[in-house]
């Protein structure tokens, strides 16, 4: 019977979701469910919701429900982590401070001053987890849904023994949109995907073995086609490659979309797919989620409607279902650079193809990108590098110029003018930083 621990199992969507997912398959389906969280009310709703999944799918599984992540964790075979570090009147500073200095985001979870602070916040934590799942569960797989995901699994590999990867939807996500835009059938499409976690490049993209590429470039001059993602088709028709994750995150992965109000509004405030690019979307949409989070979840959990408990798309349980020896499983994680991007710095944090099965996760080498995506991966590396060295030795100072290379930080601000806003940053952040003892750069 396999175990899999939850960790941080109020993400109350997210569990829901992997849980239906993982009971679909023969070999999981009696499975034991550890729901750990450290909000009992939160704990309390998500038992409920996996009762019911169970129950109505006749499944044979068994749910422990603990606040106590040892007991979690203890003889586990997969542990899956969705946790947020600091909630969101913490980390509504890493986007409202550098506002006030005309750095304009977006979302902020993955990289520049807002994702670099959450990772400050998150990486201790992490390693925590990492760490009591060397003591309780070593041979367990380790799959990561939190932002930010390249630092904080970095830090998980260079500090630990731990089997991890770090799991997005992005890649399969845009895949099934540029199927869509084309007219194909999901299934008839195969692609190379590679770079980093919410900057990576479709190396190849074809239709029934054919390039694909020369119909994208046709569909993308559709108003309809190039409005749906205008940050990634301008990116696309000037570098040559598909990026993935949403236009609004891309907006603020570069220097070239978000430094002008001018530009904000031609590119991003509008034609960003399921995200405006506008300033703070993400922080706002969780803002008003405080006021009606109970409400949504209830209705859900009194809706009288049987459950739809068809199998989604996540990659967790097809990676667990391998892991625990049944059918292997292609998809694109986070793993350390071992000589898999040759023109990426070794050992740090790369999304690539990863076959996995019960012998564990096994990457394929991809070799050199292009250079144009290289460069633009290579400012990024550089950044989250400093940014995870810093947070791992309390240096401050190391903090700062990882965000002075931060592409949209640096295409608004002086190097003065950074260091003015990092040290508010930290000033505001000093109390959810256990690793830096000052905080000041």
């Amino acid at each position: 019977m396999t175990k899999i621990a939850f960790i941080g199992a109020g993400s109350f969507g997210f569990t829901r979701n992997l849980v239906r997912d993982i009971l679909t398959f023969p070999l999981l389906r009696d499975a034991t469910l550890a729901l750990m969280d450290i909000d009992a009310e939160r704990l309390d709703f998500i038992k409920r919701a996996v009762d019911r999944i169970i129950a109505e799918g006749n499944y044979p599984a068994k749910v422990e429900v603990t606040m106590d992540r040892a007991e979690a964790l203890k003889g586990a075979d997969a542990v899956i982590c969705t946790i947020l570090a600091g909630g969101v009147q913490v980390w509504r500073h890493d986007i409202e401070i550098p506002a006030k200095y005309g750095v304009d985001i977006n979302v902020g979870d993955s990289r520049g001053p807002a994702g670099i602070f959450r990772a400050l916040r998150t990486i201790p934590v992490m390693l925590d987890i990492a760490h009591d799942i060397e003591r309780y569960c070593p041979d367990a797989i380790f799959l990561n849904y939190t932002n930010p995901m390249a630092m904080l699994v970095r830090a998980i590999m260079r500090e630990t023994d731990v089997l991890v990867t770090g799991l997005c939807h992005s890649v399969q996500g845009t895949a099934a949109m540029l199927a869509r835009w084309i007219g194909a059938p999901i299934e008839e499409i195969d692609y190379l995907c590679a770079g980093l976690n919410h900057q990576a490049w479709y190396l190849k993209y074809e239709w029934n073995g054919k390039d694909a590429y020369p119909l994208i470039r046709e569909a993308v001059k559709k108003p309809e086609i190039y409005n749906e993602e205008i940050v990634r088709n301008e990116m696309f028709l000037h570098l040559g490659y598909y990026v993935t994750e949403s236009s609004g995150h891309n907006s603020e992965y570069n220097w070239w979309f978000r430094k002008r109000p001018d530009l904000i509004e031609r590119y991003c405030t509008h034609g960003t797919g399921w995200n405006p690019g506008t300033h703070a979307y993400i922080l706002k949409e969780y803002l008003k989620r405080e006021k009606n989070w109970k409400n949504d979840i209830i209705k859900w959990l009194e809706d009288p409607k049987p459950l739809n408990l068809e199998r989604g798309h996540e990659y967790a349980a097809y990676i667990i279902n391998a892991y625990m020896g049944g059918e292997p499983f292609k998809f694109n994680g986070n793993v350390a650079n071992k000589g898999l991007i040759t023109n990426l710095p070794e050992d740090a944090c790369v999304e690539v193809p990863v076959y996995v099965d019960r012998s564990g996760i096994n990457p394929i080498h991809v070799g050199a990108l292009p250079p144009q995506c290289a460069a633009l991966n290579n400012i990024t590396v550089a950044s989250e590098e400093m940014a995870v060295e810093g947070c791992l030795t309390g240096d401050p100072t190391l903090v700062f110029q990882a965000i002075a290379y931060d592409p949209l930080t640096a295409a608004v601000l002086s190097l003065a003018e950074i260091k003015q806003m990092v040290n508010e940053m930290f000033e505001q952040n000093k109390d959810y930083l256990p690793t830096f003892k000052h905080f000041k750069v």
